[in-house]
């Protein structure tokens, strides 16, 4: 894997080994930035089932503020960190090691976050049902005024195009993989358009 652009463009980051954890494609990332494009600078972003940290870490590449990345799994922790390291990244990030469920029930610190991006594993469907209906609700105190929160997912997968105050503005197709993007329902779909 590579950081497609900003500061660290080109520089490769190491994945975990094996199935169980699933990076997000260099071209899905590179359409998922090229969307997010006008919203990252000075953002604060939230990478949720972070992985080796990839999506977080070419946020910051691309001039997010801030990332916070979610992980339970020890060898996905072990790489992120890893990772970050070999970039020499050490300020603008902080890492939550554990279960999102148990990130977004935990009070808040009064942190908000602009864009937040989900990509659990393939396997644990339910886990998508769980967490946009968590930020859709309860967690819903962690986003930002026109935030924005984006789910990949299996082309395949049927994912709601409501959970809670979300609705779905966008859905991108690339190969198996999809990219659904959500934001409170207030915002116009026509703001989505022409960012690809």
């Amino acid at each position: 894997m590579r950081i497609i652009a900003g500061t660290f463009r080109s520089r490769t980051l190491e994945a975990p080994a094996g199935l169980a954890t699933r990076p997000t494609s260099d071209r899905l990332r590179e359409t998922l930035f090229n969307v997010l494009a006008p919203r990252i600078k000075g953002a604060a972003f939230l990478d949720l089932y972070a992985g080796s940290g990839a999506v977080g870490v070419e946020a910051l590449s691309r001039g997010a503020e801030r990332v916070t990345f979610v992980e339970r799994a020890p060898a996905a922790l072990e790489v992120l960190r890893g990772n970050l390291a070999r970039l020499a990244l050490t300020t603008g990030f902080r890492i939550s090691p554990g279960s999102v469920s148990a990130f977004l029930r935990r009070p808040g610190t009064g942190a908000t976050f602009d864009l937040v991006f989900l990509d659990p594993p393939y396997d644990a469907a339910t886990e998508y049902s769980i967490t946009l209906g968590l930020l859709g609700g309860t967690a819903a105190k962690l986003l930002a005024p026109e935030s924005m929160v984006i789910a990949e997912h299996r082309r395949k997968e049927h994912l709601e195009d409501r959970y809670g105050s979300f609705s779905r503005m966008r859905l991108l197709e690339q190969g198996d993989a999809a990219l659904s993007f959500y934001a409170v329902s207030t915002m116009g779909s026509e703001e989505m358009d022409g960012h690809e």
